[in-house]
Protein backbone atom coordinates (compact mmCIF):
# COMPACT_ATOMS: atom_id res chain seq x y z
CA UNK A 1 0.00 0.00 0.00
CA UNK A 2 2.91 2.44 0.36
CA UNK A 3 4.03 4.44 -2.80
CA UNK A 4 7.31 6.04 -3.62
CA UNK A 5 7.31 9.76 -5.12
CA UNK A 6 8.60 8.76 -8.65
CA UNK A 7 7.23 10.96 -11.76
CA UNK A 8 7.20 10.13 -15.26
CA UNK A 9 6.72 11.74 -18.66
CA UNK A 10 3.12 10.84 -20.28
CA UNK A 11 2.33 7.92 -22.15
CA UNK A 12 0.22 8.48 -25.82
CA UNK A 13 -2.62 9.10 -25.77
CA UNK A 14 -5.28 5.72 -25.34
CA UNK A 15 -7.64 3.91 -27.23
CA UNK A 16 -10.36 1.78 -26.01
CA UNK A 17 -13.22 -0.53 -27.46
CA UNK A 18 -17.01 0.68 -27.26
CA UNK A 19 -20.00 -0.76 -26.19
CA UNK A 20 -23.57 0.15 -25.33
CA UNK A 21 -24.12 2.82 -23.15
CA UNK A 22 -26.64 2.07 -19.60
CA UNK A 23 -29.40 3.55 -19.36
CA UNK A 24 -29.55 7.52 -18.46
CA UNK A 25 -32.65 7.65 -15.83
CA UNK A 26 -30.46 5.45 -13.56
CA UNK A 27 -27.39 7.56 -13.82
CA UNK A 28 -29.45 10.54 -12.94
CA UNK A 29 -30.68 8.90 -9.83
CA UNK A 30 -27.09 7.50 -8.88
CA UNK A 31 -25.61 11.24 -9.45
CA UNK A 32 -28.37 12.86 -7.77
CA UNK A 33 -27.33 10.61 -4.06
CA UNK A 34 -23.70 11.05 -4.92
CA UNK A 35 -24.02 14.67 -5.10
CA UNK A 36 -26.41 15.37 -2.39
CA UNK A 37 -25.55 13.78 0.39
CA UNK A 38 -9.47 -19.50 1.43
CA UNK A 39 -9.90 -22.67 -0.18
CA UNK A 40 -7.94 -24.19 -3.42
CA UNK A 41 -8.59 -23.14 -6.88
CA UNK A 42 -11.15 -25.16 -8.78
CA UNK A 43 -11.50 -25.82 -12.18
CA UNK A 44 -11.68 -22.68 -13.86
CA UNK A 45 -15.15 -22.12 -15.89
CA UNK A 46 -16.25 -19.23 -18.81
CA UNK A 47 -18.66 -16.94 -18.99
CA UNK A 48 -20.07 -15.33 -22.22
CA UNK A 49 -21.38 -11.76 -23.02
CA UNK A 50 -22.86 -10.35 -25.67
CA UNK A 51 -20.59 -8.69 -27.48
CA UNK A 52 -20.38 -4.70 -27.48
CA UNK A 53 -22.56 -2.82 -29.46
CA UNK A 54 -21.46 -1.68 -33.04
CA UNK A 55 -21.27 2.30 -33.59
CA UNK A 56 -23.72 4.04 -35.20
CA UNK A 57 -24.47 7.69 -35.27
CA UNK A 58 -22.13 9.52 -32.74
CA UNK A 59 -23.69 10.27 -29.62
CA UNK A 60 -24.45 13.62 -27.93
CA UNK A 61 -23.18 14.75 -25.13
CA UNK A 62 -19.59 13.75 -22.59
CA UNK A 63 -20.92 10.52 -21.29
CA UNK A 64 -19.85 7.76 -23.68
CA UNK A 65 -20.02 10.36 -26.68
CA UNK A 66 -17.23 10.16 -29.26
CA UNK A 67 -13.72 11.00 -28.46
CA UNK A 68 -10.57 10.77 -30.30
CA UNK A 69 -8.85 7.78 -27.95
CA UNK A 70 -11.97 5.33 -27.51
CA UNK A 71 -12.43 4.10 -31.00
CA UNK A 72 -15.88 2.04 -31.46
CA UNK A 73 -16.15 -1.50 -32.46
CA UNK A 74 -16.79 -2.18 -36.28
CA UNK A 75 -20.15 -3.42 -36.91
CA UNK A 76 -18.84 -6.97 -38.22
CA UNK A 77 -17.79 -9.45 -38.78
CA UNK A 78 -18.03 -10.57 -35.30
CA UNK A 79 -15.05 -12.39 -33.17
CA UNK A 80 -14.45 -15.84 -32.52
CA UNK A 81 -14.96 -16.75 -29.61
CA UNK A 82 -11.42 -17.33 -27.86
CA UNK A 83 -9.37 -19.93 -26.07
CA UNK A 84 -9.48 -19.67 -22.41
CA UNK A 85 -6.59 -18.10 -21.02
CA UNK A 86 -7.34 -19.45 -17.80
CA UNK A 87 -7.66 -22.97 -18.33
CA UNK A 88 -5.82 -26.19 -16.73
CA UNK A 89 -2.22 -24.95 -16.96
CA UNK A 90 -3.50 -21.69 -15.51
CA UNK A 91 -5.21 -23.59 -13.00
CA UNK A 92 -2.58 -26.31 -12.52
CA UNK A 93 0.05 -23.62 -11.68
CA UNK A 94 -1.65 -21.21 -9.24
CA UNK A 95 -2.79 -25.04 -7.74
CA UNK A 96 0.90 -25.43 -7.11
CA UNK A 97 1.05 -22.20 -5.27
CA UNK A 98 0.76 -21.05 -1.64
CA UNK A 99 -2.44 -19.39 -0.56
CA UNK A 100 -5.29 -18.58 -2.53
CA UNK A 101 -5.54 -17.16 -5.99
CA UNK A 102 -8.82 -15.76 -7.92
CA UNK A 103 -7.99 -14.12 -11.59
CA UNK A 104 -10.82 -13.12 -14.27
CA UNK A 105 -9.87 -11.95 -17.31
CA UNK A 106 -12.50 -10.08 -19.93
CA UNK A 107 -11.85 -10.10 -24.09
CA UNK A 108 -13.06 -6.57 -24.66
CA UNK A 109 -12.79 -7.31 -28.28
CA UNK A 110 -15.21 -10.50 -27.83
CA UNK A 111 -17.25 -10.19 -25.09
CA UNK A 112 -15.99 -13.00 -23.35
CA UNK A 113 -15.30 -13.38 -19.40
CA UNK A 114 -13.15 -16.38 -17.58
CA UNK A 115 -12.71 -16.95 -14.03
CA UNK A 116 -10.31 -18.93 -12.57
CA UNK A 117 -10.57 -20.10 -8.96
CA UNK A 118 -13.60 -19.70 -6.03
CA UNK A 119 -14.84 -16.08 -6.24
CA UNK A 120 -14.93 -15.67 -2.59
CA UNK A 121 -14.06 -11.94 -1.58
CA UNK A 122 -10.42 -10.71 -0.63
CA UNK A 123 -9.07 -7.45 0.74
CA UNK A 124 -8.42 -5.26 -1.92
CA UNK A 125 -5.09 -3.21 0.02
CA UNK A 126 -4.53 -0.19 -2.65
CA UNK A 127 -6.32 -1.40 -5.85
CA UNK A 128 -9.03 -0.04 -3.74
CA UNK A 129 -8.01 3.31 -4.94
CA UNK A 130 -9.59 2.89 -8.19
CA UNK A 131 -12.65 2.75 -6.83
CA UNK A 132 -11.76 6.18 -4.80
CA UNK A 133 -11.51 7.72 -7.97
CA UNK A 134 -14.17 6.32 -9.84
CA UNK A 135 -16.46 7.49 -7.18
CA UNK A 136 -14.83 11.25 -7.10
CA UNK A 137 -15.62 11.31 -10.64
CA UNK A 138 -18.95 10.54 -10.70
CA UNK A 139 -19.60 13.02 -7.88
CA UNK A 140 -18.44 15.31 -10.41
CA UNK A 141 -21.00 14.92 -12.67
CA UNK A 142 -20.39 16.31 -16.39
CA UNK A 143 -17.31 18.23 -15.14
CA UNK A 144 -13.77 17.95 -15.61
CA UNK A 145 -11.83 15.03 -15.21
CA UNK A 146 -10.60 16.82 -12.19
CA UNK A 147 -8.70 20.41 -11.09
CA UNK A 148 -6.48 21.39 -8.64
CA UNK A 149 -6.06 19.87 -5.39
CA UNK A 150 -7.93 16.88 -6.52
CA UNK A 151 -6.16 16.47 -9.91
CA UNK A 152 -2.71 16.46 -7.40
CA UNK A 153 -4.21 14.24 -5.04
CA UNK A 154 -5.56 11.59 -7.41
CA UNK A 155 -2.30 11.99 -9.42
CA UNK A 156 -0.26 10.69 -6.22
CA UNK A 157 -3.02 8.05 -4.88
CA UNK A 158 -2.74 6.27 -8.47
CA UNK A 159 0.78 6.57 -9.72
CA UNK A 160 2.83 6.73 -6.70
CA UNK A 161 0.12 4.33 -4.75
CA UNK A 162 0.71 7.16 -1.85
CA UNK A 163 -1.72 6.39 1.26
CA UNK A 164 -2.05 10.01 2.16
CA UNK A 165 -3.62 10.93 -0.90
CA UNK A 166 -5.84 8.04 -0.68
CA UNK A 167 -6.88 8.73 2.59
CA UNK A 168 -8.06 12.71 1.60
CA UNK A 169 -10.16 11.30 -1.29
CA UNK A 170 -11.94 8.43 0.56
CA UNK A 171 -12.85 11.55 3.06
CA UNK A 172 -13.60 13.71 0.40
CA UNK A 173 -15.97 11.42 -1.12
CA UNK A 174 -18.20 10.40 1.78
CA UNK A 175 -16.59 7.26 2.84
CA UNK A 176 -17.63 3.64 2.49
CA UNK A 177 -21.58 4.44 1.97
CA UNK A 178 -21.18 7.19 -1.17
CA UNK A 179 -18.36 4.16 -2.64
CA UNK A 180 -21.11 1.77 -2.06
CA UNK A 181 -23.67 3.96 -3.76
CA UNK A 182 -21.08 4.04 -6.94
CA UNK A 183 -20.60 0.79 -6.62
CA UNK A 184 -24.22 -0.45 -6.86
CA UNK A 185 -25.23 1.85 -10.22
CA UNK A 186 -21.75 0.21 -11.50
CA UNK A 187 -22.56 -3.13 -10.70
CA UNK A 188 -20.59 -4.25 -8.32
CA UNK A 189 -22.43 -7.00 -6.34
CA UNK A 190 -19.64 -8.58 -4.06
CA UNK A 191 -17.35 -5.45 -2.84
CA UNK A 192 -17.85 -4.03 0.30
CA UNK A 193 -16.28 -0.89 1.48
CA UNK A 194 -14.34 -0.48 4.54
CA UNK A 195 -16.20 0.56 7.56
CA UNK A 196 -13.03 2.43 9.76
CA UNK A 197 -9.77 3.97 8.39
CA UNK A 198 -8.04 3.96 11.53
CA UNK A 199 -9.03 -0.19 12.44
CA UNK A 200 -7.96 -1.30 15.90
CA UNK A 201 -5.09 -3.72 15.66
CA UNK A 202 -4.18 -3.17 12.23
CA UNK A 203 -1.28 -0.80 11.26
CA UNK A 204 -2.49 -0.07 7.78
CA UNK A 205 -5.24 2.32 6.50
CA UNK A 206 -8.20 0.34 6.83
CA UNK A 207 -9.79 1.54 3.37
CA UNK A 208 -7.53 -1.23 2.39
CA UNK A 209 -9.45 -3.66 4.47
CA UNK A 210 -12.41 -3.23 2.12
CA UNK A 211 -13.20 -6.93 0.22
CA UNK A 212 -13.76 -7.34 -3.46
CA UNK A 213 -13.79 -10.12 -5.87
CA UNK A 214 -12.28 -10.64 -9.44
CA UNK A 215 -15.59 -10.34 -11.54
CA UNK A 216 -16.77 -7.08 -9.30
CA UNK A 217 -12.86 -5.35 -10.18
CA UNK A 218 -13.19 -6.17 -14.09
CA UNK A 219 -16.72 -4.28 -13.93
CA UNK A 220 -14.86 -1.65 -12.27
CA UNK A 221 -12.58 -1.47 -15.20
CA UNK A 222 -15.17 -1.64 -17.88
CA UNK A 223 -16.11 1.81 -16.66
CA UNK A 224 -13.08 2.78 -18.24
CA UNK A 225 -12.60 1.03 -21.44
CA UNK A 226 -16.12 1.07 -22.29
CA UNK A 227 -18.60 4.04 -22.60
CA UNK A 228 -20.40 4.48 -19.73
CA UNK A 229 -23.29 6.82 -18.07
CA UNK A 230 -21.37 6.72 -14.83
CA UNK A 231 -17.85 8.62 -15.93
CA UNK A 232 -17.41 11.15 -18.96
CA UNK A 233 -14.65 10.57 -22.04
CA UNK A 234 -12.64 12.85 -20.14
CA UNK A 235 -12.65 11.05 -16.23
CA UNK A 236 -12.19 8.03 -18.25
CA UNK A 237 -8.83 8.88 -20.10
CA UNK A 238 -7.91 10.65 -17.12
CA UNK A 239 -7.58 7.61 -15.64
CA UNK A 240 -6.17 5.62 -17.73
CA UNK A 241 -3.81 7.93 -18.15
CA UNK A 242 -2.96 7.88 -14.41
CA UNK A 243 -2.72 3.76 -14.63
CA UNK A 244 -0.17 4.13 -17.17
CA UNK A 245 2.14 6.20 -15.38
CA UNK A 246 2.62 3.93 -12.59
CA UNK A 247 5.94 4.62 -11.02
CA UNK A 248 8.42 2.07 -12.62
CA UNK A 249 8.85 -0.16 -9.02
CA UNK A 250 5.04 -0.90 -9.51
CA UNK A 251 4.65 -1.86 -13.07
CA UNK A 252 4.50 -6.00 -12.26
CA UNK A 253 1.56 -8.18 -12.18
CA UNK A 254 -0.61 -7.65 -14.61
CA UNK A 255 2.71 -6.13 -16.86
CA UNK A 256 3.89 -10.29 -16.64
CA UNK A 257 4.87 -11.23 -19.98
CA UNK A 258 3.66 -8.23 -21.68
CA UNK A 259 6.19 -6.57 -24.54
CA UNK A 260 7.09 -3.26 -23.60
CA UNK A 261 5.08 -1.99 -26.63
CA UNK A 262 1.57 -2.99 -25.59
CA UNK A 263 -0.30 -0.48 -23.17
CA UNK A 264 -0.96 -1.49 -20.27
CA UNK A 265 -2.74 0.19 -17.24
CA UNK A 266 -2.69 -0.86 -14.54
CA UNK A 267 -3.04 -0.49 -10.76
CA UNK A 268 -1.99 -3.08 -7.94
CA UNK A 269 -1.85 -3.49 -4.27
CA UNK A 270 -0.06 -5.09 -1.54
CA UNK A 271 -0.80 -5.90 2.14
CA UNK A 272 0.52 -7.74 5.23
CA UNK A 273 -2.44 -8.91 7.03
CA UNK A 274 -0.49 -10.04 10.35
CA UNK A 275 2.37 -7.99 11.92
CA UNK A 276 4.72 -10.43 11.49
CA UNK A 277 4.61 -10.23 7.64
CA UNK A 278 4.02 -13.82 7.00
CA UNK A 279 0.48 -13.42 5.49
CA UNK A 280 0.50 -10.70 2.20
CA UNK A 281 -2.51 -10.01 0.34
CA UNK A 282 -1.24 -9.28 -3.51
CA UNK A 283 -3.66 -7.65 -6.17
CA UNK A 284 -3.14 -6.66 -9.42
CA UNK A 285 -5.48 -5.05 -11.82
CA UNK A 286 -5.83 -3.38 -15.66
CA UNK A 287 -6.07 -3.44 -18.63
CA UNK A 288 -3.81 -4.43 -21.36
CA UNK A 289 -3.83 -3.70 -25.53
CA UNK A 290 -1.36 -4.84 -27.78
CA UNK A 291 -0.36 -7.13 -30.72
CA UNK A 292 -3.85 -8.21 -31.33
CA UNK A 293 -5.21 -8.19 -27.86
CA UNK A 294 -7.46 -6.14 -25.38
CA UNK A 295 -7.86 -7.75 -22.51
CA UNK A 296 -8.92 -6.88 -19.01
CA UNK A 297 -7.62 -8.61 -15.88
CA UNK A 298 -7.86 -9.24 -12.56
CA UNK A 299 -6.06 -11.16 -9.85
CA UNK A 300 -6.33 -11.43 -5.83
CA UNK A 301 -3.90 -13.25 -4.19
CA UNK A 302 -4.02 -14.06 -0.41
CA UNK A 303 -1.95 -16.54 1.95
CA UNK A 304 1.50 -15.20 0.58
CA UNK A 305 4.16 -16.12 3.09
CA UNK A 306 5.79 -12.89 1.72
CA UNK A 307 5.27 -9.97 -0.89
CA UNK A 308 7.85 -11.08 -3.85
CA UNK A 309 5.81 -14.18 -3.41
CA UNK A 310 2.51 -12.96 -4.25
CA UNK A 311 4.08 -10.77 -6.78
CA UNK A 312 6.24 -13.65 -8.35
CA UNK A 313 2.61 -15.92 -8.73
CA UNK A 314 0.67 -12.89 -10.54
CA UNK A 315 3.68 -11.95 -12.91
CA UNK A 316 3.68 -16.00 -13.98
CA UNK A 317 -0.42 -15.97 -14.37
CA UNK A 318 -0.34 -12.96 -15.84
CA UNK A 319 2.03 -13.98 -18.81
CA UNK A 320 0.07 -17.40 -19.05
CA UNK A 321 -2.85 -14.94 -20.01
CA UNK A 322 -1.09 -12.89 -22.88
CA UNK A 323 0.50 -16.05 -24.44
CA UNK A 324 -2.67 -17.56 -24.46
CA UNK A 325 -4.93 -14.49 -25.76
CA UNK A 326 -2.39 -14.61 -28.67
Amino acid sequence: MEGTPARRAKASRIRGPRAAARAAAATAALLAALQGCDAHVSAPHALTRTSPASAGSPATGDRGGPSSYLAPYPASPSPAPRQNPLGTTAASYVASRSGTVVAAVYDAAAGQTWMLGPQHPQAEASIVKLDILETLYAQQGNGPALAGTDQSLAQQMMEDSDNAAATSLWNAVGGPGRIQSFNSAAGLTHTLPSSCVTCPGFAWPGWGLTTTTPADQIALLRELIEPSTLLTDAQRHNALEFMENVTPGQRWGVTGGVPPQATVALKNGWLPLNSARTDWQINSIGWVKGSGRDYLMAVLATGNPTEQYGIDTINRLSAMVWENLR
